[in-house]
C-alpha cells in the first residue's frame, strides 16, 4: 500500500506540477486510494528526505507546496 501511495503521489505531482497536502489527499481519495492527511504527510516527508520532491511556500499563507525536483 505504501509503495502504491508513493507512486500515486509522484504521478499526481508529475502531472499537476505542484500541490498541497489537502489537494493530494483529495485527489488520491478520488482515485480510490484510501488514505488520510497524516499518511500523505508521512510519505511526503520521506520523499523530501530522499530528495525526490521539494517543499516551498507560495505567498504568505504558510501552506507547504510540494513539487518534484528537477533531474540534472
Amino acid at each position: 500500500m505504501k509503495q502504491n501511495l508513493r507512486e500515486e503521489i509522484v504521478s499526481i505531482l508529475r502531472r499537476e506540477g505542484y500541490s498541497t497536502v489537502a489537494i493530494l489527499t483529495r485527489k488520491l481519495n478520488e482515485r480510490g486510494v484510501e488514505c488520510t492527511r497524516q499518511k500523505v504527510e508521512r510519505v511526503l516527508r520521506n520523499l523530501t528526505r530522499e530528495n525526490v520532491i521539494e517543499v516551498y511556500y507560495i505567498n504568505a499563507n504558510h501552506r507547504r507546496h510540494y513539487r518534484l525536483r528537477l533531474c540534472r
